[in-house]
């Protein structure tokens, strides 16, 4: 496996079938929590977006 190979390749999922439901909480808490801070680096990509845009335009 070379490098290029090893970052196209997608992680397995985990056998949601045999998880606990604490297991499975957890799951959705760690994953919601991710996307928390997607959504803040997506938030503050755009202000900086938007204020180089401005800056430009000028």
């Amino acid at each position: 496996m070379d490098w290029d190979e090893a970052q196209t390749r997608k992680p397995a999922l985990p056998k949601f079938d045999t998880m606990s439901i604490e297991g499975l909480e957890q799951r959705i808490a760690d994953l919601e929590a991710e996307i928390a801070t997607i959504r803040d680096v997506i938030k503050s990509k755009q202000a900086a977006r938007g204020a180089a845009d401005s800056f430009f335009k000028k």
